[in-house]
């Protein structure tokens, strides 16, 4: 089989290991707590991932992403929407409590 490079249905029903690297243009940017939510979020919705690839292993595939600057961007945006669009930073309103 030629190289798996983007989402297939069939493919990832056959997961059985994940793998997750960061695009080289924002890897230093990217501290230890963002990089473990990212990993799984990415996870949890394989089909938008930018960048994908299946590994044939032994007993099924390895899923591999890599994160891209378009996948932060989309899962930052979830992550408000999913906060019912409050800011993440709560800075402001406890500036209005004093």
């Amino acid at each position: 089989m030629a190289g798996h490079n983007k989402y297939d249905a069939r493919l990832d029903s056959l997961v059985i290991e994940t793998r997750t690297l960061f695009d080289e243009s924002i890897a230093q940017d990217v501290g230890e707590q963002d990089r473990l939510w990212l990993a799984d979020a990415v996870h949890a919705e394989p089909s938008l991932a930018a960048k994908i690839h299946y590994e044939r292993a032994h007993t099924g595939f390895t899923r591999e992403i890599t994160v891209t600057q378009e996948d932060i961007a989309r899962l930052y945006r979830q992550r408000q929407s999913a906060a019912g669009g409050e800011l993440l930073d709560h800075s402001a309103s406890a500036e209005t409590n004093l």
